[in-house]
């Protein structure tokens, strides 16, 4: 294969994939003799892009349901918002965005790496702010003003692990099923990977052999194998590989494959999912065309930062965004309501201003977690569990 001109690369995905020390692309290796590959520059587009999903997410949350009266609005969001209600409802489809974002930026930062940097990195990334979101959101809701319904002591303990979705355990965080799909992507990855050592044709065949196997899985109807491959969200993960790919040679007939085979299943896939007939006791009503196009939109925008064609989109802001929207994504949910409480029923403040209040609220609480959580605690994390023993 013929290596593509070297672009700038930036971190990504849900919410999760941020790991400062994979802001470096994975250049094809070269001889002995060839001098060290230089750092280039971050793709700020893609920290943008994370946020936009995280803020669709919160939209969706805040606003894109319908049918249910909410405790925090004290009526269906629905009535609240009457114009915008129904673009609310595609704010789910963040999640999907998320994960394309994550298959290119986990494929990137697992290129050259050992597996144990590559635990380490993956745990430090995610664990310090979603234990402190965990004990930040159980002790609000158990304060006498709040008095929102919380989890067990042993189930809250369970959510510490970050592998309670198995176990039975109520949730402590709403979004933290995501987290659950992107540790198992993870560990396919680490292992079949990552281990072996990342190679251009190893991660062609990786994505071809999950994409049978996601398929197969769907058709076998198998809770095990359901579990494993996750047929309903690995055509994202794989789609992100392929767009990775398309970044470090976009004449790669193979990446392009791997893009178009993914999209197609992804969006059949999401229309199962999340298309229902309209009905006013529905959820939330969507089209299948408006789901179609909010899937194509996130590949599309991904592909566009993978070829460079938004490498002007390079202020220093979009850095900060990248690093807010993991902490976003983890407290913005639940403290929302509480917020949205405060300010809509017990103020008086109009929906709309609430809304907007809310989200700046949120956007400062994770620029705290950032700050005196991440900045503190992943590096030391990240240097303990990478050092050799």
């Amino acid at each position: 294969m013929t290596s593509a001109p070297v672009r700038p690369v930036a971190e990504g995905a849900p919410a999760p994939e941020s790991a400062p020390e994979a802001l470096e692309s994975a250049p094809t290796p070269a001889p002995e003799s060839a001098p060290p590959a230089r750092r280039v520059p971050r793709l700020r587009a893609l920290d943008g892009l994370r946020l936009l999903a995280a803020l669709m997410v919160a939209a969706y949350h805040y606003g894109g349901r319908g049918g249910e009266v909410t405790k925090a609005w004290g009526s269906s969001a629905e009535l609240q918002f009457p114009t915008l209600h129904t673009l609310f409802a595609y704010g789910c489809l963040g999640v999907q965005v998320f994960f394309v974002i994550s298959g290119f930026v986990i494929c990137m930062s697992g290129w050259g790496r050992s597996l144990r940097s590559f635990f380490a990195s993956r745990a430090a990334r995610l664990l310090p702010a979603y234990w402190a979101a965990v004990i930040l959101v159980t002790l609000v809701f158990a304060l006498p003003s709040v008095a929102h319904a919380t989890v067990s002591p042993s189930d809250g303990l369970a959510n510490l692990t970050l592998l309670h979705e198995s176990t039975g355990a109520d949730r402590v965080l709403g979004v933290d099923w995501t987290l659950w799909v992107e540790i198992r992507f993870y560990a396919l990855f680490a292992l079949c990977v990552v281990l072996p050592g990342a190679t251009r044709r190893r991660v062609i065949l990786f994505c071809a052999c999950w994409t049978l196997a996601a398929v197969i899985a769907q058709a076998a109807d198998e809770p095990l194998l359901d579990l494993t491959l996750m047929p309903e969200y690995a055509p994202y993960f794989i789609g992100g590989i392929g767009l990775y790919l398309v970044h470090r040679d976009r004449r790669d007939v193979y990446a392009w494959g791997i893009v178009a085979v993914s999209w197609l299943l992804g969006q059949h896939a999401t229309v199962q999912s999340l298309w229902r007939p309209p009905s006013p006791d529905a959820f939330a009503n969507r089209s299948s065309l408006g789901i179609i196009l909010v899937v194509t939109l996130g590949f599309a925008l991904v592909a566009a930062i993978a070829l460079g064609w938004l490498h002007w989109a390079n202020w220093r802001w979009l850095t900060v965004a990248g690093a807010l929207t993991y902490p976003f994504y983890l407290v913005h949910e639940h403290l929302g309501w509480v917020v949205i409480e405060a300010l809509h029923q017990d103020l008086g403040i109009p929906s709309y201003a609430t809304f907007g209040l809310t989200v700046v609220a949120m956007l400062v609480l994770a620029w705290l977690l950032n700050r005196y959580v991440e900045n503190t605690l992943t590096p030391r994390l990240r240097t303990a569990l990478s050092k050799p023993r």
